[in-house]
This record gives C-alpha cells, sequence and structure tokens, in this order.
C-alpha cells in the first residue's frame, strides 16, 4: 500500500499520524521458522539483509508483515544514505514495523488500521533490531511542526479506520514531506573536471506515464564519496548508449555519455524551477527497490 503525496498537513480526529521514514520498505513474510524478506518491486532481499533474520524468527506463528528498513544517524533520525554503509557496521539498522496483513493464515487486511496495529504491537518480539512505529492520533499539524524541526523527512497520515489495500496508492495514506526529496533515473554522466575522477555529474530524468516518455530533471554533481564515485562509474559502464533518452537539450551535452536508463536514484534538493529542473540537488543514494519505469515527479 503506497500514499498520496498532498502540500498541507492537518487536524483530524479519524486519521493517526506516523513518522515518515527514509528508508528501503521491506515486507517480511513468515512461515514457521522460514523467512523471506521482499523488497517494494517485488525482489527476495533475504540475503542481503540476513542481519534482521534471528529478530524476525522469533515471532510466534506465521505472517506477513509491513515496513521500512532504516539506518540512523548519530540523533536516532533515519537517513537513507546511510544505508549504503549500515550492512558494513557503519550506522545502526533498524526495522521498522507499520502494519501487519496476514496472521497465522487469516487475511486480516480487511480489519480497521487501529486493530490491525493491536495486532502487530502484540506480535512483535522485544528486540533492538525490531522497532514498533508509534503513531499520534488527530494532531497532524502538531506533528508536522516536529518533524521539521527534528529535520525528519515528514510525516504519514493514515485513516484510523483504513483498509490495508495492496500494491495500490490511495488517499487513505498521505504523506507530508518536510524535506523534498525525489526518486530520480540515471540517464547519463559528464566527464570529470579538474581533480575529480571518474564523472563529473549525473543527467536526472523522470518518467512521463502519460506521455510514454522520459523528461530531464537536471543534473547532480554532490553528494558523492570517492569510493561511491568509482562504484557509480562501474555500475553506469554496461549501460552506455549513443541513444538520447529525451528530445531536450541540456547542459554539457557535447561532454555526456548516455546511458540506458535503468539506475534509480534519490536525491534531495530545495525546490523545482520554472523549468522543471531540482535547484541544488543532493545525491543520496541508489534505490535498488523500484523499477526505472515507476519513477515519477511527485507532486502534492
Amino acid at each position: 500500500m503506497l500514499a498520496t503525496l498532498v502540500e498541507q498537513p492537518f487536524d483530524d480526529k479519524g486519521w493517526v499520524f506516523e513518522t515518515k521514514w527514509d528508508g528501503f520498505r521491506l515486507v517480511t513474510e513468515k512461515r514457521d521458522h522460514a523467512v523471506r524478506l521482499w523488497s517494494r518491486n517485488g525482489i527476495d532481499v533475504t540475503t542481503k539483509y540476513a542481519v534482521l533474520l534471528p529478530a524476525l524468527q522469533k515471532i510466534d506463528g506465521s505472517c506477513v508483515i509491513d515496513g521500512e528498513l532504516c539506518a540512523l544517524d548519530a540523533h536516532g533520525r533515519s537517513r537513507f544514505q546511510l544505508l549504503q554503509n549500515a550492512l558494513n557496521k557503519k550506522a545502526t539498522l533498524l526495522y521498522v514495523v507499520f502494519d501487519v496483513l496476514f496472521m497465522r493464515g487469516k487475511d486480516i487486511r480487511k480489519k480497521p488500521l487501529l486493530e490491525r496495529k493491536k495486532i502487530l504491537r502484540a506480535l512483535l518480539p522485544s528486540d533492538p533490531v525490531l522497532h514498533y512505529s508509534e503513531h499520534v492520533a488527530e494532531f497532524g499539524l502538531r506533528e508536522f511542526a516536529k518533524a521539521k524541526r527534528l529535520h525528519e523527512e515528514g510525516v504519514i497520515a493514515k485513516r484510523a479506520a483504513g483498509l490495508y489495500h495492496s500494491g495500490k496508492r490511495t488517499r487513505e495514506w498521505l504523506k507530508f514531506k518536510a524535506v523534498h526529496e525525489q526518486e530520480v533515473v540515471i540517464v547519463g554522466y559528464t566527464e570529470p573536471r579538474r581533480s575529480r575522477k571518474y564523472f563529473g555529474s549525473l543527467v536526472l530524468a523522470v518518467r512521463d506515464n502519460v506521455k510514454k516518455r522520459w523528461v530531464y530533471a537536471g543534473h547532480v554533481g554532490t553528494g558523492f564519496d570517492q569510493a561511491e564515485l568509482k562504484s557509480l562509474y562501474v555500475a553506469m559502464q554496461p549501460l552506455r548508449t549513443s541513444k538520447k533518452p529525451f528530445e531536450q537539450e541540456v547542459r554539457y551535452e557535447g561532454a555526456t555519455t548516455w546511458l540506458f536508463p535503468k539506475l534509480v536514484g534519490e536525491v534531495k534538493f530545495t525546490e523545482w524551477t520554472s523549468g522543471d529542473e531540482m535547484r541544488h540537488p543532493v545525491f543520496l543514494g541508489l534505490r535498488t527497490d523500484k523499477r526505472a519505469l515507476d519513477v515519477i515527479r511527485e507532486q502534492a
């Protein structure tokens, strides 16, 4: 189930509000003692995140639960950028769980949200890797102000009596972003300048699903350390192509190597310009939980 981006937070007694965690969506399927982990786009990532398995095997009985895999900074805030190093023990890994879909063979997606959350809380074992996503009823404006003050990504609003609609983006889950972040597809890179190695900046695009085409979204040249420059460069080489993915004329075309649109990344930025480019973008990292064709510009 996916949330719809909206611009204005609100107060409402029929809604609850949770932290918008900044990580990878992760669904857990537990059958007896066997646990499998699935990404948002249906990829089995059990082996990659095997560090979570001992905690999840403590759950009593079979279930399917929904949550977000996060890495925490020194202030306890989730940071997508830190997930790149989390498995190397350079950050604290946390699986934040916020919903349960099946329990002991029963489909409970048609139970109201607050009833599902009550079941979920009783289901979760005590373990430092697992975290139940708390909620606050009614006071969305206060929670959004708190998220901005703490430099968190934002707030998710959920209708308290809402059902779970698998695979659908609905208005029963809404999201308010306290910072601007956008998923992007890497469609090219420019030549490095001065002392930088590998590449200068990445050329970014998003998908226009109405016109079935790629649309230029800007260049990003910051947010990389030397190791990330090298790993990204290596990942981009098999995708090199002579075909430009969109019609727009962009900066530095003469120094650009074009790529087949496959690699998905995440950037933060200050605002969209009148020319539909991201202003002051900073690269946060690659995403493996979403297909390139699903990356559209998020608009409230």
